[in-house]
């Protein structure tokens, strides 16, 4: 019994310990030589772009239909645990969306459209009033929700279907590597999973953390300083920590907060700033480009290397993502208890692009609508201070009552934050726990241990801009493989859920022929009286 065994005999000490000390280690070697790190990092990832960009778009392109596929085949009737839905729609997806995104969507999606609206590539397709808009929405689209989806079903049939013990990347491998993931194959995999974790948490903290604490130290009238950044992440942790002991209910409070924090941060974009007509028109617009042209931007590789833009671009964002599903699918899985295979993919698009779609076209466009209608020379105010920081405050402050919005946002943010890395710290613990039954969650020092290390990775990278940048080249690098893994990941559903149906189905002909013979014998009594 889990209850008697100690805190220490449970631990897997193996995958919890080796990938933190990879990650320290590569941050001390930032600190240490920048240049010469930073020099490595850049030529692998530049390689692994030039050479392989391939591999990237063929893997988003090829799980997206492969999510079709599970919906809409005999798959897609597979119930992922037996009885009703654990949560209902509106709290289930909100988990699912303010997990998968955390506060990078809010800092993207005021910004985005500034960086595509000097690519020569977007120049070539058109105008930027069209397609500077369409970007955002296909790097935030089907795709990289698609990665989320296959590996969410993957990871919700293993856990609430066949009960596995173990919730980590390697058990949803068994049905391909048989005893292997017991061993060395098995190590590797969730080593990697967690180094990609780690790693990626950082990544994101890094992104969105300057805007927050900009937001912060306008409304307070304070210094921005990297002491204020430090403490709100230290407030941050805190929050998610405090979720995060509490288990799924606090996760599910916070993550319901934060939904109604993100629409009324939407709704007031979209009516106070005078522009909704424009805000929906474009957004209409650049939804009918991503639709009409969706095989083409999955396709575009720029063999010529005329403009680099998938380079730079498509394949970072496919990167980026991958990173993250090593913690969102197992959470979005767990919490998927009682609902079929179709419902999970067709729930999870649909409220992953429209809480995703909503942001980019609001936000983004209400910016986008400030160029192009000669209110603000926001691409001036860009390349006077070049940054987006900077940038994205100034369109705020075109809003009335723009104090309020600043409030508004870093509320949301945090919200963001804590929602996030309340779900990644109780997959870290699973990860660091032996064994897990269905249902039952990771011990709570698990929990507390995870959620203070995956801020401490932040705060120190915060004194040192080169180890950031290196750190996100370290999670697209991380990405390489575990794109591998994700293909062993879909391929070992496929086998086990085709097992598993044969297996119901010889079931449902052994009751069939019982209760044929029963009712034989039935009327074999009858006529003999």
């Amino acid at each position: 019994m889990k209850m008697n065994t100690p805190l220490r005999g449970r631990i897997d000490w193996v995958i919890t310990l080796v990938p933190f000390l990879c990650i320290l280690a590569l941050c001390l070697t930032f600190f240490t030589d920048p240049e010469g790190s930073g020099r490595i990092l850049n030529a692998i990832r530049s390689f692994l772009g030039e050479e392989f960009g391939w591999y990237y778009l063929l893997l988003g392109l090829g799980i997206f239909f492969v999510t079709l596929y599970m919906a809409f085949s005999r798959f897609g009737k597979i119930r992922l645990g037996s009885g009703a839905p654990q949560y209902s729609l509106f709290r289930w997806g909100s988990m699912m969306f303010t997990a998968g995104l955390a506060a990078d969507i809010l800092f993207y999606s005021l910004c985005e459209w500034m960086i595509y609206a000097n690519e020569p590539h977007v120049l070539e397709m058109g105008s930027i009033q069209d397609w500077a808009a369409t970007y955002p929405l296909f790097h935030w689209g089907p795709i990289p929700w698609g990665f989320y989806m296959a590996l969410a079903v993957a990871f919700g049939f293993m856990i609430h279907v066949r009960k596995r013990p173990k919730q980590k990347y390697s058990e949803a491998c068994r049905p391909l590597l048989g005893s292997l993931t017991d061993h060395w194959a098995g190590r590797l995999i969730d080593i990697l999973a967690v180094f990609a974790l780690i790693a990626g948490t950082a990544t994101t903290f890094s992104v969105s953390a300057p805007l927050l604490s900009g937001a912060v130290s306008t409304i307070l009238g304070v210094s921005d300083s990297t002491a204020l950044t430090i403490l709100i992440l230290l407030v941050i942790c805190a929050l998610y920590t405090t979720c995060a002991y509490l288990g799924l209910r606090g996760v599910s409070w916070m993550a319901a907060s934060c939904t109604w924090l993100f629409f009324a941060l939407l709704l007031f974009v979209l009516f106070a700033g005078g522009m909704p007509r424009y805000i929906l028109e474009t957004g209409l617009t650049a939804a009918g480009n991503v639709i009409q042209n969706f095989i083409s931007l999955s396709t575009y590789t720029d063999p010529l290397r005329e403009n680099s833009f998938p380079q730079n671009w498509t394949i970072f964002y496919w990167a980026y993502w991958m990173v993250w599903c090593v913690a969102t699918p197992f959470f979005i899985g767990s919490i998927s208890r009682g609902r079929t295979v179709r419902q999970v993919v067709l729930g999870g698009y649909f409220c992953g692009l429209a809480g995703t779609w909503m942001s980019f076209i609001i936000l983004g466009n209400y910016g986008l609508g400030l160029q192009m209608t000669g209110r603000a020379d926001l691409l001036g105010v860009y390349a006077a201070t070049r940054s987006l920081y900077e940038t994205i405050i100034a369109v705020l402050e075109t809003l009335p009552l723009y104090r309020f919005v600043l409030i508004l946002l870093a509320l949301t943010m945090i919200a963001f934050y804590a929602t996030s890395f309340d779900s990644i710290a109780l997959v870290a613990s699973a990860y660091s726990e032996r064994s897990l039954a269905d249902g039952e969650e990771p011990d709570r020092r698990l929990k507390l241990f995870w959620s203070i290390l995956l801020i401490l990775l932040p705060i120190a990278l915060l004194f040192s801009e080169s180890s950031m940048a290196n750190l996100q080249s370290v999670s697209i690098i991380a990405a390489f493989p575990i794109g591998i893994i994700m293909i062993l990941i879909i391929a070992s559903f496929f086998k086990d859920a085709e097992r598993y149906l044969a297996e119901t189905a010889g079931e449902g002909d052994i009751q069939g022929k019982c209760r044929t013979a029963a009712g034989v014998q039935s009327a074999a009594e009858g006529s003999g009286q």
